[in-house]
């Protein structure tokens, strides 16, 4: 633990904007404790890869995020990974005709809408104007770094005999939110904060709301509400892939960032624990960090170490921007790696590039006190929004 009340892990391989980041919110009165995932770079007032710990009873709309409960999910099957390299064209298949990207992507076809027959969707004024939106984007994809694909997975233990670690799986990966549901509860409450909490200009976007108030109490229904619709999103992908694939799952993972738990501290404090693009980790809790189109990404479980808020990093995490990444990363190269790995891409713009992330391996080392590695998963085919969609990450 530094001396302003928060720990970094992989601290070389964040960048300083990050790290003033991170002191600014930790010099907020309400705040408790802190860390910082190997993960992290600048994001809206808390960093992306930022954990934070406030008053049980305050909570900061931009400290969970603008893509409310963004999550990654995994369905393992018991197929033979090969059947990706000699079923190409079929899996390709599958993905296109039961996948859906961008802003403006949206779906008639639903396998379960129940989430709507929900009471809350009239009680709240700003719900009831995002409903039928959210229902024609129930089962899409958002834009930036949201994907769907097809991998290998291979087990480092059989896992209590749920699986045979010298079998290689097909495995389905997901990774998208809360869609423009989400977006706009985030932006509405966070105009709300700004007017209910002064702050100097350079740290507007950590504005608080009290949760006791009656903003407080909406903003945290309608959080609560994007994240189960999240949910709802992944299980109407992955159910019609389900589908298409005629094959149950024999293990599904799912988990999300961006989001506001009250938890408690080491001490007994409860606090109200901000997840920015950072993953629970709690002791034994299962999670997915996604790599990039071309790395892996890894099964865990969590260890439950208190000095990072029970949390571990999200992903591999950008160290260049998408403007530098457009202008710098030569797309024939970027072309090459993915054929020379032997992986797929259906579509991705040119700053989804792996060359716009950090090294995922050395994520992982930087945090191997903080989860245990269960399994390994290879992407194969790999579709993501078109390069000219405005980022929803």
């Amino acid at each position: 633990m530094n001396n302003n009340g928060y720990q970094v892990w992989g601290e070389h391989l964040i960048d300083q904007g990050a790290i003033e980041q991170m002191e600014n919110a930790m010099a907020l009165p309400i705040s408790r404790q802190g860390a910082l995932m190997a993960d992290a770079h600048v994001g809206y007032g808390l960093p992306i890869g930022g954990v934070l710990a406030t008053d049980v009873d305050k909570i900061i709309p931009y400290a969970v995020g603008v893509d409310i409960a963004c999550r990654v999910k995994l369905s393992v099957f018991p197929i033979k990974a090969k059947e990706l390299n000699t079923h190409t064209e079929s899996y390709k298949h599958i993905l296109l005709q039961n996948t859906n990207f961008g802003m403006g992507g949206v779906i008639n076809e639903k396998v379960d809408t129940s989430i709507f027959d929900r009471a809350i969707w009239q009680e709240l004024p700003i719900l009831k104007k995002l409903k039928n939106r959210a229902i024609q984007q129930l089962g899409t994809s958002g834009s930036g770094n949201h994907f769907v694909e097809f991998g290998e997975v291979r087990f480092i233990d059989d896992m209590d005999g749920l699986v045979d670690k010298d079998y290689v799986y097909v495995g389905l990966l997901s990774h998208s939110g809360s869609r423009g549901l989400g977006a706009n509860i985030a932006n509405h409450y966070s105009k709300m904060a700004m007017n209910e909490t002064s702050l100097p200009r350079e740290l507007r976007h950590l504005a608080w709301l009290d949760i006791n108030s009656e903003l407080g109490q909406e903003y945290w229904m309608a959080m609560n509400l994007a994240g189960d619709y999240a949910s709802e999103n992944h299980r109407e992908i992955h159910d019609k892939i389900i589908k298409s694939l005629e094959c149950q799952p024999i293990l599904q993972v799912e988990n999300h960032h961006n989001f506001a738990w009250i938890e408690k501290l080491e001490d007994g404090q409860e606090v109200m624990v901000h997840r920015k693009g950072a993953t629970p980790a709690g002791k034994d809790v299962l999670g997915f960090i996604p790599g990039t189109m071309a790395d892996p990404g890894f099964l865990v479980k969590g260890l439950g170490k208190q000095a990072s808020i029970n949390s571990a990093a999200h992903g591999a995490g950008r160290h260049m921007s998408r403007r530098k990444a457009k202008s710098s990363i030569d797309a024939k190269a970027w072309r090459n790696l993915l054929d020379k790995k032997g992986i797929h891409l259906l579509s991705a713009g040119l700053d989804e590039a792996p060359m716009a992330y950090k090294n995922i391996q050395e994520v992982m080392n930087a945090q191997d006190d903080l989860v245990e590695i269960l399994a390994r998963f290879n992407p194969k085919i790999v579709r993501m929004a078109e390069g000219h969609e405005r980022p929803e990450d």
